[in-house]
């Protein structure tokens, strides 16, 4: 488990999301900073690696230990909510709950046993959520960029043409899936012929990307020195030449990776690589947002409506 602390305020407005992958379950509080702004503040951060899509992507069901895990989970994140004082959240289940045959009824067992309401988004609500959330670092900026979240169970593109919206897509590639050799060559196949169309019509395409893989890619390549960072291509391409030729033992003792960092990484690596070479894209950006922080400006905005 992972967790980061920030400075909390007992007399902010106080929101929360919970994302629940295919190979972790985050918990994201943030506050406003002040009544007059639109700005947060993140004051906790948790990260556990349930991998649930270990279990869909080789048998179609989230196993019988991992729902009890599941159930333990969300009790913590909820008890954790009432101690910061949440005025909202949202539960959101995305890849492996979507192909899970007992989602639903897992679902309906945690909102029994936790008070916890989960709702199972699909690809395209996923990837809109992400681009809403990013809108903010976009304006003004010129240019043809492809913003790409890789996941365990899924890759959301959202392509901005000089900050402006022109699609989202999702595609069932993901770094667990890939693991589980569980993505069909249609699905590569489309993803590949998608890319070069819109290459055509938006050349000089640049990626943004999300996930935390490609976050600890760009520190391993270069570290971070800003909120916005970038790494050229050709260093992802380096990095990931050096990782796939180790086991994931090696990977863990050489580049001081957890268990369930070191496995997805490479695959990350690839969807991250096949996307850039089809675009021709030189550089790829990282600014440190994802599918939680969507949800929290979507419920900040009114564009959705959570829990309390």
């Amino acid at each position: 488990m992972e967790e980061e602390f920030g400075n909390y305020r007992e007399d902010a407005v106080t929101y929360a999301a919970i994302d629940i992958g295919s190979n972790a379950v985050r918990l994201l509080v943030k506050q406003l900073d002040s009544p007059e702004t639109p700005h947060f503040s993140k004051v906790l951060l948790l990260r556990v690696p349930l991998r649930l899509g270990f279990d869909v992507f080789s048998s179609g069901r989230i196993s019988e230990k991992k729902e009890k895990n599941m159930i333990r989970l969300m009790k913590a994140y909820k008890n954790l909510m009432k101690i910061y004082g949440v005025s909202a959240y949202r539960a959101c289940a995305t890849s492996a709950m979507r192909d899970a045959e007992n989602g639903p009824e897992i679902i309906r067992t945690i909102e029994k046993k936790t008070g916890i309401a989960i709702e199972i988004i699909d690809g395209q609500e996923e990837a809109k959520m992400i681009y809403n959330n990013h809108i903010e670092y976009m304006k003004g900026r010129k240019g043809n960029f492809m913003y790409v979240d890789v996941g365990g169970g899924s890759t959301e593109i959202n392509l901005l043409a000089d900050g402006e919206l022109v699609c989202s897509r999702s595609y069932n590639i993901g770094t667990v899936r890939i693991l589980n050799d569980a993505v069909a060559g249609s699905e590569w196949e489309r993803l590949s012929k998608d890319m070069k169309d819109l290459v055509l019509s938006y050349p000089g395409i640049n990626i943004i990307g999300s996930g935390g893989n490609i976050n600890k890619l760009i520190k391993l390549v270069k570290g971070r020195d800003s909120r916005y960072s970038r790494m050229s291509v050709a260093s992802l391409h380096e990095i990931y030449d050096k990782l796939k030729d180790l086991t994931v033992e090696e990977r863990m003792e050489e580049y001081a990776l957890k268990p369930d960092r070191a496995d997805v990484i490479v695959p990350a690596a690839r969807i991250f690589l096949t996307i850039a070479d089809i675009t021709e894209a030189v550089w790829i950006y990282v600014p440190v947002i994802g599918l939680a922080d969507g949800i929290i400006d979507g419920l900040y905005t009114g564009r959705i409506n959570g829990r309390k």
